[in-house]
């Protein structure tokens, strides 16, 4: 234990845990943070980037330094760490300001990078598809836009007035107005292919379908999932980010069909270039009826909550806080009985699964359809007998239904999903929500 300038207590680590000897980058990790922090995911995120980790050092303090990240006492340390270490790459935990980056980097004589760039660079490794593509470009154009400025700062002049307004402020401004140019390009491309996702959404609705989407942390194993539940083949890797692209699959719980789709994984301190960049992925986890919170439960019951909060915090942001879900304990099969049981006392409402050997599937499906059918809407409605088509779809929407034949119409009571209740509304008896009867189904 060490103490920086100001007694804020200091601690580091290095030359330990290097993972791949060979790697052409070996970085060396490091935060600041009231108190310890845990770094194992920014390591993870290096791993999957091909950087090997050559040490970690941290500092404890309330803020990070706003000129230089760490405060001035920590960087001799740092610059020691460096050179024991052998590391050729500093990586923060946190998104940098330009200036910190630029003058930690001027310090240390290294490149830095934060964890916003580590990720961004990952996302760009794994995007296949063209949308996913050019959300990625979007997203590093966006995140790069702030930091031109230390590209070209050989070129600027000092002071003010006639004569100072030299080449360098030129190209800055020409690479900005490019760079917006393309932003601009990109966005209006995405509407296009976000224009045509809609399109293929307002098929699948048309089809009557429910739709459950599977969310949770990066590598909690949802592609698994997906693939256990409705016999996909889905590519699947122990990696972070491995699935970008929403992937949606049908599959039936008691003679019932559903869509399954799996979207991007979240992530602590996700960047908000990544948020507004995957919008039109995201949007597939805010339109479902249902979400699965999938979690990783071989994670330690600290590092479980923790995931479990960034998950919430992201569905949140993107104004899916409020929907129905069911969570999904993934990965159980490495877990022993005994830590079985706590997760059993800590989250009771949760099913235990695993997507690798099949254990707990038919609970997870059981548990969707509770709280599928939970979310039905109650209706009383009287139907014309002229009107035979919305008669085939109630049925096809609610399976089991309560009908009466009358004079005027078939009376019908039926719970039916809360987005299509709206197209009934027309028929309803007593206003939604019927006469208060239980119907069935």
């Amino acid at each position: 234990m060490q103490r920086g300038r100001n007694g804020r207590r200091a601690e580091s680590r290095y030359g330990e845990g290097i993972r791949n000897p060979r790697a052409r980058q070996r970085a060396l990790c490091v935060a600041v943070a009231p108190e310890e922090p845990d770094l194992a995911e920014l390591r993870e995120l290096l791993r999957t980037a091909g950087v090997a980790v050559a040490g970690e050092l941290h500092q404890r303090r309330a803020r990070p330094d706003p000129d230089r990240y760490l405060g001035k006492g920590k960087l001799a340390e740092l610059k020691s760490a460096i050179a024991e270490s052998g590391a050729n790459l500093v990586a923060c935990d946190d998104e940098l300001l330009p200036r910190q980056e630029r003058n930690l980097e001027q310090a240390v004589g290294i490149p830095v990078i934060d964890r916003t760039a580590v990720i961004l660079d990952i996302f760009a490794d794994h995007a296949a598809s063209a949308e996913g593509k050019l959300q990625v470009e979007l997203a590093q154009l966006e995140y790069n836009l702030a930091r031109m400025r230390g590209l070209w700062t050989h070129l600027e002049r000092l002071g003010g007035g006639i004569g100072t307004r030299g080449p360098g402020e030129t190209q800055i401004e020409t690479d900005r107005r490019l760079a917006r140019d393309r932003i601009a390009a990109l966005k209006r491309r995405l509407e296009r292919t976000g224009e045509n996702r809609s399109l293929m959404r307002r098929e699948r609705e048309r089809a009557q379908l429910p739709t459950v989407a599977l969310a949770g942390y990066t590598n909690a194993g949802k592609s698994t999932l997906l693939n256990a539940l409705t016999g996909a083949r889905a590519e699947t890797d122990d990696r972070l980010f491995h699935t970008l692209d929403p992937l949606t699959r049908g599959f039936e719980i008691g003679g019932r069909a559903f869509l399954l789709t799996d979207t991007v994984g979240f992530i602590r301190k996700l960047p908000h270039q990544l948020v507004d960049a995957f919008a039109a992925t995201l949007e597939e986890t805010l339109r479902a009826d249902l979400i699965v919170h999938v979690v990783d439960a071989s994670a330690g019951e600290e590092e479980l909550v923790e995931m479990i909060r960034a998950v919430d915090e992201v569905l949140q942001e993107i104004g899916a806080g409020e929907r129905t879900r069911v969570l999904a304990l993934n990965k159980i099969d490495l877990v022993d009985s005994e830590r079985r049981r706590e997760l059993t006392f800590r989250h009771p409402g949760a099913v235990q699964v695993s997507g690798e050997t099949g254990e707990g599937l038919e609970e997870l499906r059981s548990a969707i359809e509770a709280r599928f059918l939970s979310t039905l809407e109650r209706m009383d409605l009287l139907v014309p007998y002229r009107d035979g088509g919305s008669l085939s779809e109630l049925h096809d929407l609610a399976g089991e239904m309560e009908r009466e034949e009358t004079a005027e119409g078939v009376r019908v009571r039926a719970r039916v999903p809360a987005g299509v209740a709206p197209r009934f509304e027309r028929f309803s008896v007593n206003g939604r929500g019927g006469s208060g009867s239980e119907p069935a189904g």
